[in-house]
């Protein structure tokens, strides 16, 4: 078989080299089609949570592209409230059944001791990593460039732990908990994450300096960690530092691994300086589960006047749904929806008054439906 086909390879090779390069050019653009298993393409559920404030506004935003898309997803509605004194098995079952949820913000009081249904919804489902996006949207003004950071939290102990209590009247005691397992598992989330997304470095964020028990014992697990990815680079920082690098010079970090304050803390601050955290999403996940979500702080989630202007930034919900549509494997779908919303920040005429437009959360939908492919 070799001797025959060697002439026939020397003749196409003798050709003109016009033919050789239109036959050079037509390979490359052959294009990879994703194989579905039978059954793929069936609508999935999803459990909808609108929440709280502008919730309502950029879950019902979501709702309306999707049905735009004709995505394969339809929404279980539930109605919680951030002051309900728990979750509703109804709720959690819901998750339980359908693996995913999209949230909208619930409004934690502050003090008065009703705890967060936020953090009872990672605890409940086992949410141990909460992952941040924080990256430049092409056409959005921002102090710094280059910025491409994911912020990837331990999401069920350190202070987020819940054991505090009165010694005696007018002393508090917080615990601060840390477990190797929990370290362990999230920095393997951690590495997986960049392994997986071409990622090259891993930094881990700290206080070991001082909390040398809680803080060294999960700086130790992200280094038992890193020997398992020698192809990816590894350093530690102290939170302090890590916050005034962060501000000076963004673009050093790749994906950050942190203990759950801190990731709380730094997540916020790489939000505002990549654009604010109307635009950036974010989800937690765990074994079995996830929740996506808007990614830094919901600040604006009971701003009153934003609510009755219907002027909510959807962009943030938006994107944490394209990330939805990526883990229930529907990557075509994921790409539509992040081209159209990257499109019409990038032309600037519609864009909500956080972002320095005056458009309303109706009008950016409509340019993002009218954007789409």
């Amino acid at each position: 078989m070799a001797r025959r086909t060697l002439p026939i390879l020397k003749r196409v090779l003798s050709k003109p080299p016009s033919l050789i390069g239109l036959l050079s050019r037509l390979d490359p653009k052959r294009s990879v089609t994703y194989m579905p298993r039978p059954g793929d393409g069936a609508p999935r559920p999803v459990t909808l949570i609108p929440g709280d404030g502008i919730g309502p506004l950029v879950t019902g935003a979501v709702e309306q592209v999707m049905e735009a898309m004709h995505a394969p997803v339809y929404f279980e509605r539930y109605e919680i409230h951030g002051d309900m004194k728990k979750v509703p098995q109804e709720v959690l079952d819901s998750i339980r059944k359908n693996k995913v949820c999209l949230k909208g913000g619930l409004a934690t009081p502050v003090g008065g001791g009703v705890s967060s249904l936020n953090v009872q919804l990672r605890k409940e489902l086992d949410l141990y990593a909460s992952l941040v996006h924080c990256f430049n949207l092409p056409g959005l003004p921002t102090r710094h460039q280059n910025v491409d950071i994911v912020v990837i939290r331990e999401n069920t102990e350190g202070e987020y732990s819940g054991l505090e209590h009165e010694v005696v009247p007018g002393v508090v005691e917080s615990l601060k908990v840390i477990t190797k397992f929990c370290s362990e598992r999230v920095a393997q989330y951690a590495f997986e994450y960049a392994y997986l997304n071409n990622r090259k470095k891993v930094t881990a964020v700290h206080k070991a300096n001082i909390m040398k028990l809680a803080d060294g014992l999960f700086l130790e697990s992200c280094r038992e960690v890193a020997t398992k990815y020698p192809g990816i680079k590894y350093n530690e920082i102290i939170v302090d530092n890590c916050c005034m690098q962060l501000v000076s010079k963004p673009e050093q970090f790749d994906v950050m691994v942190t203990p759950n304050l801190y990731g709380n803390l730094v997540a916020n601050t790489a939000a505002g300086i990549a654009g604010g955290t109307g635009v950036m999403p974010g989800g937690n996940v765990g074994a079995d589960h996830a929740v996506f979500e808007q990614g830094a702080s919901a600040g604006n989630v009971g701003n009153e006047k934003v609510l009755e202007q219907k002027k909510a930034n959807p962009v943030a919900l938006l994107l944490s749904s394209a990330m939805m549509l990526r883990h229930l494997q529907f990557p075509s779908f994921a790409d539509r929806l992040e081209t159209a919303v990257k499109r019409v920040i990038s032309e600037g005429k519609y864009r909500t008054k956080d972002l320095g437009g005056g458009s309303s959360t109706q009008e950016v939908v409509d340019a993002v439906m009218a954007a789409l492919d």
